[in-house]
């Protein structure tokens, strides 16, 4: 086990209950709403990952099976969430957002951005970053299992071009992902599976690419740009998927980065992308790179009827 000075220890501890009391923790009540704790961070939770389970929900937030039921069965009541079975496993419900408790998430997400720009505005500018990136390692390293070893590197690469097995992989992650949102089943893995597989004997085009987080081999993470399908001098970006694990991670970034450079740099005037409406964390991420909504539709290409969210980023002069 590394050595750290008690002094930086005791300042991050102390760094650390600041901000608790700051966050508005220790009241019985936070963000601007009458939630406890618990139950801002179940609607977080719920709002950015449409369909999750209780039993995710549990995991994520560290808390007994016993106290989330009762926590989401609260929410339920004051008419913040709904539950509805999965078409694919009936034993298990996926949690989404009333409209009651959409405005009550925004309210959340907006306290919290407040609250984050306040202070950001009064840090110069290149430490920015600097503090994101440690706290994200800070927060990693926490949730780590005690008997991690201090220097313990997750494996994972990212990988430029076809992988072996990505097809399978990244029409799989969809499924997992996306398909318990709206309780699509085979009928969404096909469709994904049979557009990647149009799409791989093109990959080597040069104004085609892929890439991939990878793990012992396997592909945990990816996004795609095509340059061909649409036409008229615009990049499609598709397929941009994250196993659930490397949320959190940047690796998110790093891939949608690698998109863009790569379209910019073969001057595609427009980057066009499709996707399903309620994947707020996908949407902020998207916005923050430059994307804005263009279309809002209802399809059912996927087997079942769901909003389709089209969102467009324009070359940077």
């Amino acid at each position: 086990m590394s050595q750290h000075s008690p002094s930086l220890v005791n300042d991050i501890r102390a760094a650390s209950r600041q901000l608790v009391r700051e966050f508005g923790f220790l009241d019985k009540t936070i963000a601007g709403t009458d939630l406890s704790g618990s139950g801002v961070h179940a609607m977080m939770e719920i709002g950015l990952n449409p369909g999750i389970t209780a039993k995710e929900i549990s995991t994520r937030l560290k808390l007994e099976k016993s106290t989330i039921s009762r926590l989401l069965k609260s929410l339920e009541a004051r008419g913040e969430i709904t539950q509805t079975r999965s078409d694919s496993d009936g034993r298990s419900f996926g949690l989404t957002l009333t409209e009651t408790g959409k405005a009550t998430f925004a309210k959340i997400d907006n306290f919290g951005d407040a609250l984050a720009r306040r202070a950001l505005n009064r840090i110069n500018g290149d430490k920015a970053q600097e503090i994101c990136d440690a706290m994200s390692a800070y927060a990693e390293a926490l949730a780590m299992p005690q008997e991690t070893p201090a220097d313990y590197q997750p494996q994972f690469t990212v990988a430029e071009g076809y992988q072996t097995g990505m097809i399978g992989d990244i029409a799989g992650m969809h499924a997992r992902t996306h398909g318990h949102i709206v309780g699509m089943g085979p009928t969404f893995e096909s469709v994904v599976s049979n557009a990647m597989a149009e799409f791989m004997p093109r990959i080597g085009k040069p104004m085609n690419n892929s890439w991939s987080v990878l793990e012992n081999g396997a592909v945990i993470g990816s996004i795609t740009i095509d340059g061909e399908d649409l036409g008229n001098n615009i990049a499609h970006l598709r397929w941009f998927i994250l196993s659930e694990r490397l949320r959190g991670k940047g690796l998110g970034k790093v891939l949608l980065q690698k998109a863009l450079e790569h379209s910019d740099a073969l001057g595609f005037d427009e980057i066009h992308l499709w996707t399903l409406k309620g994947l707020e964390a996908a949407r902020v991420l998207y916005e923050r790179n430059g994307f804005t909504l263009a279309e809002e539709y209802v399809g059912d290409q996927w087997g079942k009827a769901v909003t389709e969210q089209k969102f467009i980023r324009i070359r940077p002069k």
